[in-house]
């Protein structure tokens, strides 16, 4: 009998995938900012181990403020 629903961004690797594909989908403003808002609006619980993964790969480079994030040369190659 199973009592939970799957998460399906359990693990933190599925997580930071699936938070840069949001962030790529997301439109930047000056100097390709991203507001934290438009990644961690419709991204799941696990909005978290994604974002400190994805970080931890080089992938996004978040603001000291935490007010955006922008995309390293490592995480745009992804999308080229």
């Amino acid at each position: 009998m199973k009592y939970a629903a799957d998460r399906p961004f359990a693990d933190p690797d599925k997580a930071a995938r699936k938070l840069i594909e949001i962030a790529n989908s997301a439109e930047a403003y000056m100097d390709g900012r991203i507001p934290i808002e438009a990644i961690n609006g419709p991204f799941p619980s696990e909005y978290g181990a994604g974002l400190a993964l994805a970080v931890a790969n080089g992938w996004l480079w978040p603001h000291e403020s935490g007010v955006y994030v922008k995309f390293t040369q490592a995480g745009a190659e992804l999308f080229a």
